[in-house]
């Protein structure tokens, strides 16, 4: 059986000192004769599997956020490749995200509206509320939906084209 004691350290610069300092080392008193001590092995050798799987699982982890990231990456050069290819209609998606995200910001304010004054209505009756949600929740979503598209089309990021372009040039290849 292993326990630890606590020995005092000497002290090492002269003077009072306000803290004292302990060092906790192991002190090991051997078992007893006819105690077996495979249940202390065995529990090691679980607990180096565990780590051994704890570990594998780390990689797995950090190799599935590599591959996410550059397909995010992959993504955002294709989009901003996109850009480059049609400049005026990535302005035109620009100006219409502008003006939707004003369609989408009164349409959002219809809907606070209609939940402050029918509240009590959406809260005791199963049919308002599936009213409500028929009523606003496809509108909604489709127009977030057209919302994001035209937003990414009309924001791709110039830095990623530059990048790209920098790294064919080093690696010999064209764009």
């Amino acid at each position: 059986m292993v326990s630890f004691s606590i020995v005092p350290m000497q002290h090492l610069s002269p003077g009072p000192h306000f803290v004292s300092q302990f060092t906790v080392a192991p002190s090991y008193t051997p078992a007893p004769v006819g105690v077996r001590s495979e249940p202390l092995s065995e529990l090691c050798t679980l607990m180096r599997e565990m780590i051994s799987a704890q570990d594998r699982q780390n990689e797995l982890l950090e190799e599935l956020v590599d591959q996410v990231g550059q397909t995010h990456k992959r993504k955002l050069l294709e989009l901003a490749l996109w850009k480059r290819s049609n400049p005026e209609l990535a302005e035109y998606c620009r100006r219409a995200a502008v003006k939707l995200e004003r369609v989408q910001a009164d349409l959002l304010a219809s809907i606070v509206e209609e939940v402050d004054s029918n509240a009590e209505m959406l809260l005791d009756s199963e049919f308002g509320l599936s009213e409500f949600i028929d009523r606003f929740g496809p509108k909604f979503m489709h127009l977030n939906g057209l919302f994001q598209i035209l937003a990414q089309l009309g924001n791709a990021p110039e830095i990623q084209i530059q990048r790209h372009e920098a790294n064919h040039r080093d690696a010999g290849t064209n764009v």
